[in-house]
């Protein structure tokens, strides 16, 4: 399949010759935190553990890639430690990115005059955060009648609720970490949460380009988050996920496209860049990571990989580069058992041979934040002029027909893809070009 189909409808570019530019980056990962130590990290062997944010020793899976040691209170300013209380891990997480690029001076500030608000919007992904166990457990404690497996609904009525925080829903809420980061940034535009789980941090990078590109914003905050490690929510992962139980070596357990995969791994991130019309950034005097030149995202119903691959080539249209412009593919590959084949022959249909970077390995599967945390990745790479090798991938398997690149090598393109998809089939890719 060529990559010569061109966009339509929605997908059709809204205003003549604007373009986006990623002008910062604030990125809070298992392999390192800040870009520079990001960078670092996908040169080191993969993050993950066992668990330690709770005890997992009963349950069948117990590694995962935490942060360790990361507390979001001591990574933002005392001004804005009281609103921590207010967030779950997941929003604090996306809080802290946002403020590492603010603090690092990589966004335009409304207050110094430097862009209007209401020129300044903000788009995040996030899903429906699961509830820290401290916020019921008191209630539950109340309503419980010591049978196992059941509850007393109206002590629960009467006297559990009381127990529980009267605003404790609004730490859980999925507009949380936009909502937070606009309020302190004065970011009076455009604003949205995606909760399409792991394409979401794709769909808000490609709505905030389309808002840039109809002239609706000058500006867009641009961010993902999540932490998959929550102990509630976690007990339902190792239910119904695909996830490895190598917990002898967590190290090795995520092995994108490899014969020997076992399942994914999850892990804990966030990640914001800040999309910017090409035009203000020059104004501004702003230092450009890259050129967002295109994007396209759709639904592969039971997984039909020539969906997928029509999709890639709307974005590859919509950027205007043919397949073979493009250096590597960033694929979202997780170690899935169908997942990974299905992402594979998409694009092997569109590239062929192209050379593949999986970068999961490095950060475990981060749901809403794995988008945006896989893209820095190759963003960091064009920039450097290297690619980093795909980890834990050492046997090629079968029903994956890519070449998976294994060793650090030169960037030659100027340009990238990035892949996300879901096991329902929701799937999303964006072209990078270096400028």
């Amino acid at each position: 399949m060529s990559g010569t189909a061109g966009p339509t409808g929605d997908d059709e570019r809204m205003a003549g010759d604007r373009r986006a530019v990623l002008t910062g980056l604030g990125v809070i990962a298992p392999c390192g935190v800040g870009a520079d130590g990001f960078w670092q990290g996908l040169h080191a062997p993969p993050a993950a553990r066992r668990i330690t944010h709770f005890d997992a020793g009963p349950l069948p899976v117990r590694i995962g890639y935490e942060l360790p040691g990361y507390d979001p209170k001591t990574a933002v300013g005392k001004e804005h430690r009281k609103s921590l209380t207010k967030m779950a891990r997941t929003v604090q997480l996306g809080f802290a990115a946002a403020m590492q690029m603010w603090d690092a001076g990589h966004c335009p500030k409304p207050s110094a005059g430097q862009i209007a608000p209401e020129r300044f919007g903000v788009e995040f992904a996030c899903v429906m955060v699961a509830t820290d166990t401290e916020d019921l457990a008191g209630g539950a404690r109340i309503a419980a009648d010591h049978t196992p497996g059941t509850v007393d609904l109206a002590k629960w009525g009467t006297d559990g609720l009381r127990a529980v925080p009267p605003q404790w829903m609004l730490k859980y809420l999925p507009n949380m970490p936009a909502c937070h980061t606009s309020v302190v940034m004065d970011a009076r535009g455009p604003n949205n949460s995606i909760t399409c789980g792991d394409t979401a941090g794709l769909v808000a990078l490609g709505e905030a380009f389309r808002l840039l590109g109809r002239g609706a914003a000058d500006y867009m905050l641009v961010g993902g988050c999540e932490s998959k490690l929550n102990p509630v929510s976690f007990c339902r992962h190792v239910s119904f996920q695909d996830l490895s139980r190598r917990n002898d070596a967590p190290t090795d357990a995520l092995r994108p496209f490899d014969a020997a995969r076992s399942g994914t791994v999850l892990g804990e991130a966030a990640c914001v860049f800040g999309l910017e019309d090409a035009d203000h950034a020059a104004n501004r005097g702003a230092t450009v990571l890259g050129e967002l030149a295109g994007y396209a995202s759709g639904f592969a119903r039971r997984l039909d990989s020539q969906v997928f691959a029509g999709v890639i080539c709307k974005a590859l249209a919509d950027a205007g580069v043919s397949p073979g412009d493009v250096d590597h593919v960033n694929a979202g590959a997780g170690g899935y058992a169908k997942l990974d084949p299905f992402e594979a022959e998409a694009i092997r249909t569109v590239f062929g041979d192209v050379p593949v970077f999986a970068p999961r390995a490095f950060v475990g599967s981060c749901g809403a934040a794995g988008g945006l945390v896989e893209l820095a990745a190759s963003v960091l790479a064009l920039r450097h002029g290297t690619l980093p090798a795909t980890a834990n991938h050492t046997t090629a398997a079968g029903d994956c027909p890519v070449r998976v690149n294994t060793t650090p090598r030169a960037v030659e393109k100027r340009c990238v893809v990035k892949l996300s998809c879901t096991d329902l089939g929701q799937v999303a890719a964006v072209v990078v070009r270096a400028v």
